[in-house]
């Protein structure tokens, strides 16, 4: 892969995807929006691989979308309206699935947040399974602030993630939420003096993760993911499927063995 907006690695199990611009404070131009779907394509291709972690270089996470390029896109004055407007849902689509392919991906992302995450940058974090920040961090649903409803998975995933009032305060006010709220509310499941300290915290969770049976991890996310998406008795429903097709190998045995002998077992990656 060509990256641009991007750095990707992979060291052992963990693969590290890091928004490279600082200078431009990691705002999302065109590139950024195709090549993240790229590197989760080769993250899921990839069996060794069993945690992600997300992070970004600099002051700020990120100042969320390129306004340049986002303003640029999808004028057409000579276009026919209704045409030109099929057109521009498409191409909202086409930007969701960016982070989709992130809440998508077989095994579990961490994110973390230094400075500013803003906009977009709310987007991207909730696609995610885990956040931690520096306590300088701080949250803005920024796209009210310039007349936008935030319509690339920020108010689709948040109320998940905060009680209804809290999401509806900041997502009308465009107000910052602070590291220590977002710790408070459950948003961060770590706050961390710096990014170093936030970075050290994320790869050493990562390597709790990749330690368990990836059979089981994965299966865990998607259960997760399914229920929060369906009823109860659907994801009830899910789950006994799941388990049902998926306990037949040697991971349960492996996982017993090691607990009663106070040891930690070894699990074969999954297939690509």
């Amino acid at each position: 892969m060509e990256l641009t907006t991007l750095e990707y690695r992979v060291e052992g199990p963990i693969a590290e995807v890091t928004m490279c611009r600082p200078a431009e404070l990691n705002t999302m131009n065109k590139a950024f929006w195709t090549e993240l779907i790229e590197v989760f394509k080769a993250i899921d291709a990839e069996p060794s691989i069993r945690a992600v972690i997300v992070a970004s270089s600099g002051k700020h996470f990120t100042a969320g979308l390129d306004l340049g390029w986002a303003g640029a896109t999808g004028h057409d004055p000579d276009a026919d309206a209704g045409r030109a407007r099929e057109a521009f849902r498409r191409h909202i689509l086409e930007m969701q699935e960016t982070f989709n392919v992130v809440d998508r991906c077989r095994v579990p992302v961490i994110a973390v947040v230094q400075g500013g995450c803003i906009g977009g940058g709310v987007d991207f974090v909730t696609a995610c399974d885990i956040r931690i920040g520096t306590e300088n961090c701080f949250f803005t649903v920024q796209e009210v602030n310039i007349a936008i409803v935030a319509d690339v998975g920020t108010l689709q995933r948040l109320p998940h993630l905060l009680p209804q009032g809290l999401v509806r305060e900041l997502a009308y006010t465009g107000r910052r939420f602070a590291a220590a709220e977002a710790k408070h509310w459950g948003f961060l499941n770590r706050v961390e003096e710096d990014h170093g300290a936030a970075m050290a915290s994320a790869r050493a969770m990562a390597h709790e993760i990749a330690g368990k049976s990836p059979l089981a991890v994965t299966g865990i996310k998607r259960v997760l993911n399914h229920g929060r998406d369906h009823s109860i008795e659907d994801g009830l429903e899910y789950v006994a499927l799941w388990n049902a097709a998926m306990l037949q190998g040697e991971d349960v045995p492996k996982a017993v063995k090691a607990q009663m002998a106070r040891q930690n077992a070894a699990f074969a990656d999954l297939k690509g």
